[in-house]
């Protein structure tokens, strides 16, 4: 285990945009208390908003109502620490669940019962579509036919967010980014959130060609941009998908050595998008399997070393803010 850093500007203030809880007896846990650990090990985390990961899901009822259940945990959490009673960290303050939009027009009915559920607080849907054919990588935690975001029925359920003033939280694999520059286009009103740089993956098949795929993920990324209702989330690198294999190392690296291997995809992304459409995020506790949650935020700092205090501000707090609507 290294030894824990310095923390790097501890009084920039900081709205972590991307995180999960869930509790998975004798396997894993990450709930309120160990969020707050977190978010108190250093860095100034002022607020965050959760992302749907499929937990807490009600046992009962219809099968398309059930993914409400993880929306009211997570608004309880929620509760709990707008009480103060745990510090000033506000988490959960804005919740992004599931529902399946391939359901079309029925979907309204999951949609209402997720915003009454939220208590204020509930933002947007993620609905993932990461999707490969080879065995090496595995699917998105939903399961999604190959191509999800042209299908007319899914198309049918993604027009019925507008109804509801949600935005929607794009999750796939770099292969299927012009999907999602396709979606934006077809519906150029709609709020769209590019989760985790667009997924480039270094596993299976892409293992060993970080070179020849980058410069197609970039293109694919800058064409995204184009469309100005799509923001982006700088983070998810240290999942194991993206290949940098920092899991499998007995310690693990330093903030130093994760932003120089981030620090292609997080500047592409900035100079395509534009401090004002992107905000740096954690992706905890999927990211943990690389680096610490200190370290992580620390490795983010030293990626915006040279953004100015304005561009700071929205990269690490400001763009979060607005997009969930926080204030």
């Amino acid at each position: 285990m290294s030894e824990p850093e310095e923390i790097l500007e501890p009084e920039l203030p900081i709205c972590d945009p991307h995180h999960h809880l869930w509790d998975y007896p004798g396997a894993s846990r990450y709930l309120l208390d160990e969020l707050l650990a977190d978010a108190g090990s250093g860095h100034r985390i002022e607020s965050t908003v959760f992302v749907e990961c499929g937990s807490f899901y009600q046992a009962d009822g219809p099968e398309a109502l059930r993914p409400v259940g993880e929306t009211e945990f997570v608004n309880g959490q929620a509760a709990m620490s707008a009480s103060g009673v745990y510090g000033p960290v506000r988490a959960c303050a804005g919740i992004v669940g599931f529902a399946d939009l391939t359901l079309g027009s029925e979907v309204e009915e999951v949609l209402a019962a997720h915003v009454v559920a939220g208590g204020g607080r509930f933002r947007g849907i993620r609905h993932a579509a990461g999707w490969d054919d080879s065995a090496a990588v595995r699917n998105s935690h939903t399961n999604p036919p190959e191509n999800l975001y042209a299908r007319p029925d899914f198309r049918a359920g993604f027009a019925r967010l507008a109804d509801f003033s949600l935005s929607f939280e794009a999750w796939q694999y770099h292969p299927q980014l012009p999907q999602v520059t396709d979606l934006a286009r077809a519906f150029p009103e709609q709020p769209i959130v590019l989760d985790h740089v667009g997924g480039p993956l270094g596993i299976g098949p892409y293992a060993g060609k970080r070179e020849e795929i980058f410069p197609v993920w970039a293109a694919n990324v800058r064409e995204l941009a184009s469309c100005p209702n799509v923001v982006v989330k700088l983070g998810g690198l240290g999942m194991a998908i993206c290949g940098f294999d920092f899991h499998k190392r007995p310690e693990k690296p330093g903030s130093e050595e994760l932003a120089q291997a981030w620090r292609p995809y997080v500047e592409t992304c900035i100079e395509a998008f534009g401090p004002e459409r992107a905000m740096f995020e954690s992706n905890y506790p999927v990211d943990g399997v690389s680096c610490s949650y200190a370290t992580l935020w620390n490795a983010l700092k030293r990626l915006a070393s040279g953004a100015s205090a304005p561009e700071k501000a929205l990269l690490f707090k400001d763009v979060a803010r607005r997009v969930y609507r926080l204030d």
